[in-house]
This record gives structure tokens, C-alpha cells and sequence, in this order.
């Protein structure tokens, strides 16, 4: 298995070994020893979504407030989806920027996004299966999205494809919006919230009135 940091900090590219014969094949698509040794701290698992989408469908840019924020591991067990990882940061060396993954069950690789990243992905096969590990569960009232199509952000989205998006997504605001209303994270307050977990056993609080979401 193979980790390694994107151009945003925080977010990081998992490649699989697959070891595959006539029957079929097998791989750890996720190992806690190789994640901790890169990253700093193991991911608290608290909660685990799956989401099916069809072609087209665009879901983001979802983010939660920190602390405790919310780190997100994502993989795309059938189908393949385009993946981004947005930097909402204030502060941050590469605030407004992302990186994006194409997650797939080919490859299958995975992508890690650290407390304080804006997460969209854009389904580009039919029936794409999305499974992500939480570090929190999902907490409405620290929830929060962005638009997709802000200038600002300049998100390139696939040209082939007719996006679908729910009501929500699209009403969403814009990243100065946002920002205005105090509710982006601050690198300070992430660079902290990571050497507490670098420093503790990798367990965030977790946030009161947790409820469910979609």
C-alpha cells in the first residue's frame, strides 16, 4: 500500500496492492500501521456512509466546522466517481486550492481528507458506490456546504457528464459567503486540532447533538 501527501497538506492518495488470480482478487484498502506512519495519528472511526449515485450526480462541497471537524476516508467499491479535496482553510498556504482523485474499481485507491477540507465528487459511471469512514458522525447543526460552481474556487468538472444536483447543493453558498458568516476553519486552529491528535491517541471529541444525515 502506497500513501502519499497531494499538493493540498492534509490530503493524501492510497494506492492498494491487488493480488489477483483466476478466482478473483484481494487487497487492504485500508492498513491502520501505514496510515499512522504517514499521517501522524491513526483515524478514529465513528461513523461509516455509502452513498450510490448515477452518472452525473455531483454531491459537495461538504465541510464541518473545527474542532472537531470531520476527516473523511473515501474509496468508490463500484463504478468510479471523480473526487475533490478543498482547501477552506483561512490561512492556510493553499487556501481555495484542491486536488482531485479519480476513485474507481480499478485501481481503487482511496483518498484521505484531514479535519477542515471541503470534500465534492462527481459520479462518472452509473450506479457508483461511494463508502467513506468518519472521524465524527454527522453533526447538523457543524455541517455545512459550499457551491460548487463559485468563481472563486474554479472546481473544472467533467464535460461529458449531465451533473445532477439536489436542491441543497445548489443553493449553496458561495466560499466568501462562508467566510463572512465566521464559519470556515482557520489553519491555526487545524494545525492545532492535528498536533492534538499527533500527540493524543488520534481520538477527536466528538461533537454533542450528533445526529444522522445523507
Amino acid at each position: 500500500m502506497e500513501v502519499r501527501e497531494l499538493s493540498v497538506p492534509g490530503a493524501f492518495e492510497v494506492t492498494p496492492v491487488q493480488h489477483g488470480d483466476d478466482r478473483g482478487l484481494f487487497l487492504e484498502w485500508f492498513r491502520e500501521d501505514v496510515f499512522t506512519e504517514v499521517v501522524g495519528h491513526p483515524l478514529r472511526l465513528a461513523q461509516a456512509n455509502v452513498s450510490v449515485s448515477s452518472a452525473g450526480t455531483l454531491r459537495g462541497i461538504h465541510f464541518a466546522q473545527v474542532p472537531p471537524g470531520q476527516a473523511k476516508y473515501v474509496t468508490c467499491p463500484r463504478g468510479a466517481v471523480l473526487d475533490y479535496a478543498v482547501d477552506l482553510r483561512v490561512g492556510s498556504p493553499t487556501f481555495g486550492a484542491h486536488v482531485t482523485a479519480v476513485l474507481d474499481d480499478v485501481d481503487r485507491r482511496a483518498l484521505y481528507l484531514a479535519e477542515g477540507l471541503g470534500h465534492a465528487f462527481v459520479a462518472l459511471s452509473d450506479e457508483a458506490t461511494v463508502s467513506y469512514m468518519c472521524s465524527t458522525p454527522f453533526s447538523p447543526g457543524r455541517e455545512h456546504g459550499i457551491s460548487v460552481f463559485d468563481p472563486e474556487l474554479a472546481l473544472v468538472w467533467p464535460d461529458d457528464v449531465e451533473l445532477v444536483l439536489s436542491d441543497r447543493d445548489r443553493a449553496a453558498p458561495s466560499l466568501a459567503e462562508v467566510r463572512d458568516a465566521g464559519l470556515l476553519p482557520s489553519w491555526d486552529e487545524c494545525e492545532a486540532f492535528y498536533r492534538h491528535l499527533r500527540d493524543g491517541d488520534g481520538r477527536a471529541p466528538l461533537p454533542s447533538h450528533a445526529g444522522f444525515g445523507q
